[in-house]
């Protein structure tokens, strides 16, 4: 795709999920006043990774308005450091957590959504500012992934970053229990201790293939298979 149409695609994502933040955050729930706040959520914590990488893409997009026809290396060099930021992002950050929490929402949702979404927060989060936070992630990653082509970072060295994210959450997740003696999710309350273990192993392998997912959609998507 152009580098215009890719600018106002990006522009235009980023002001939707700053719109949906900030609908979000002035909303007057109980649990954004308990500890963790809204950071407890993965689902924000999704959303503000979503923001900063589509704003990302957006710094990018001007820096390389600014520096075409320009020949300063150190623009140039600059430019290079924003992309390779913006790819690590994508493949690490924006594509499997986006991924693992529109899939695992939906999923857990239909089965009974007690157990992720209680009804009661019907009373606080209207169902567009739902779908904004746990539908549209989905088609906007994969529309990124279809109209920019992103260098994966090595096998290993994606890996080991997604494993890192999943086990802080899971960590932060049982730190909030220690000292709230609350589980985030009520889905949690039901799990014997044995299977909360297997529970978070199995999260933490989901999350990777979905990285590897991603990896070789981006490879097909633009034959850079060797």
């Amino acid at each position: 795709m152009a580098l215009v149409p890719c600018q106002v695609l990006h522009a235009a994502i980023l002001l939707s999920y700053c719109s949906i933040l900030c609908n979000y955050k002035a909303i007057d729930m109980p649990a954004h006043q308990t500890y963790g706040g809204s950071w407890k959520f993965l689902t924000f914590i999704d959303l503000v990774i979503q923001a900063v990488f589509f704003g990302i893409c957006v710094l990018t997009d001007l820096s390389s308005l600014l520096t075409r026809g320009n020949d300063s290396q150190e623009q140039e060099r600059q430019l290079k450091k924003l992309i390779s930021l913006r790819d690590w992002m994508m493949a690490v950050l924006a594509f499997p957590v986006g991924v693992f929490v529109v899939t695992m929402f939906w999923s857990i949702y239909i089965y009974d959504r007690e157990l992720v979404y209680p009804k009661l927060l019907d009373n606080f989060i209207p169902a567009w500012l739902n779908h904004g936070m746990h539908t549209t992630v989905l088609p906007f990653v994969l529309i990124e992934m279809r109209t920019t082509h992103h260098q994966y970072p090595s096998r290993s060295c994606g890996l080991a970053a997604v494993c890192t994210f999943a086990v802080g959450y899971i960590l932060w997740v049982c730190w909030i229990h220690h000292v709230t003696g609350v589980w985030v999710y009520p889905l949690l309350e039901h799990l014997s201790p044995g299977v909360k273990i297997i529970f978070f192993a199995a999260v933490t392998v989901i999350i990777n293939v979905f990285y590897l997912v991603g990896e070789v959609l981006n490879n097909y998507i633009w034959d850079t298979q060797k």
